[in-house]
């Protein structure tokens, strides 16, 4: 690492190179707080998310269709904390990318991989609340463990095949397209602009809030409906308790696919303008912001599902260990 000299001259990523990019210049200080920030900020982010998959994976009870996609949303996670988090850090603190082309290559593949199929388990988790709040008859039918597998499957594949093309026929593998040796940079052309504004960013996000506004609007009529009937003093039937359920459970999704819109519409806006129209500390800030929200859902899980404290709870004390404890209750009037 080259800190800011005395004289301040400049640096240069690969001095030894003549098309070498010009390195940016930081003090030790910040140094300090940067690589401090991201190593908390990765440590945190894998050790939350993979107590959300532990949890998930080991206890039986928790074995569910909507579990499913929020343990693939946890993999996503806990993959962001491990490899683009750290990569990332090590990027925007050293302002040169030291790993060569072909892991830049590599890098693109991961971040977009993770970030399209995060978007994509969001769509399925809207789904599946669509199902369970507004067609609570059908949904044991059409939504099944199997079927949930499948679509989670054909996610991460669908999304490692179109970035893997992505990358290849933008050159990220080559340097002709960059203007130093050095970076490791996002450079689209129009085509592949259109396809991603398209399919990876409009489409599922129409999708997102559509079914949610149709959520929260069956949400709240069912709601006005049970506090009718207990106000007439009448009987609550079980059914009732059950939309009750499915809709605490629906609000809880909800805050997470919000959390995660806001962090991801905005940044997506960004990086598809041109780079003289937004500050590249803006684009620092809002990709920062992406990154910080992964370790944010598991703290919403923490604050709406008794069941994930409790597994947290045997899980830290070691319970996990002991026989039968995959088939431990993790709750009782709580949905998953």
């Amino acid at each position: 690492m080259a800190y800011e000299t005395e004289d301040h001259e400049t640096q240069y990523c690969f001095p030894d190179i003549n098309s070498s990019c010009i390195k940016g210049k930081r003090s030790r200080h910040e140094y300090n707080i940067i690589y401090l920030f991201v190593s908390l900020l990765s440590a945190w982010t894998v050790f939350l998310n993979l107590l959300v998959i532990i949890s998930i994976s080991h206890f039986k009870k928790l074995h569910t269709p909507t579990n499913l996609i929020i343990l693939s949303l946890a993999v996503a996670d806990l993959l962001t904390g491990l490899i683009v988090i750290p990569i990332e850090g090590i990027k925007q603190t050293e302002m040169c990318w030291y790993f060569g082309d072909t892991y830049c290559g590599l890098f693109v593949i991961i971040v977009r991989l993770l970030l399209s199929t995060s978007l994509s388990n969001l769509v399925l988790i809207a789904v599946d609340r669509y199902m369970a709040v507004c067609h609570p008859l059908l949904y044991p039918q059409i939504i099944t463990i199997t079927k949930t597998s499948t679509s989670i499957c054909l996610c991460w594949f669908c999304c490692s095949g179109y970035n893997i093309v992505y990358v290849i026929s933008n050159g990220y593998f080559k340097i002709s397209h960059k203007t130093c040796y050095g970076q490791c940079i996002v450079m689209d052309s129009l085509a592949w602009t259109f396809i991603d504004l398209t399919f990876f960013f409009l489409f599922p996000c129409v999708v997102i809030i559509s079914v949610y506004l149709r959520i929260f609007y069956v949400v709240q009529w069912q709601v006005k409906v049970i506090n009718s009937l207990m106000k007439a003093g009448k009987c609550v039937m079980e059914g009732s308790v059950r939309r009750k359920s499915e809709s605490k459970a629906a609000l809880t999704l909800g805050i997470i696919v919000t959390v995660y819109l806001l962090c991801w519409i905005p940044f997506y806006i960004c990086s598809l303008t041109e780079t003289t129209t937004v500050s590249s500390t803006t684009m620092t800030f809002l990709t920062w912001t992406l990154y910080v929200s992964c370790g944010l859902n598991p703290l919403i899980y923490a604050l709406f599902y008794r069941w994930f404290k409790i597994s947290v709870k045997h899980i830290l004390t070691l319970k996990i260990f002991q026989p039968a404890s995959s088939l431990m209750e993790m709750f009782t009037d709580c949905h998953s």
